[in-house]
């Protein structure tokens, strides 16, 4: 018995790849990465960024920027601190596969 599948529509399949290209070209930069990691286990403030991850503060903020500037991340402002958290599913998502294979066994 032959099985027939669903016609493909090329145009959705054409810019879904789009968009997870861009998706991947923000992640291929180990900054950012990082960050994005630290991120996908909690809105954390930029202090602790910093600290947690060693990257000096000049290129934390040129790559939260980056990461801000395409809908990757979120900011919060509390007082003098800004908090920074996950605002894309997408991201959130790949994170969670990322993290899984790469990081749980680093602790």
């Amino acid at each position: 018995m032959s099985e027939t599948h669903p016609a493909i529509d090329l145009g959705a399949m054409q810019a879904a790849a789009v968009q997870a290209c861009a998706l991947l070209k923000l992640l291929a930069n180990q900054d950012r990465l990082l960050l994005m990691c630290q991120l996908s286990q909690g809105e954390r403030c930029v202090s602790d960024l910093e600290t947690q991850l060693g990257i000096r503060q000049p290129t934390l903020s040129q790559q939260l920027g980056v990461l801000r500037e395409n809908g990757l991340v979120t900011t919060r402002r509390e007082g003098k601190s800004i908090f920074y958290s996950i605002a894309s599913q997408e991201a959130l998502a790949v994170m969670a596969v990322l993290y899984e294979q790469f990081c749980a066994n680093t602790k």
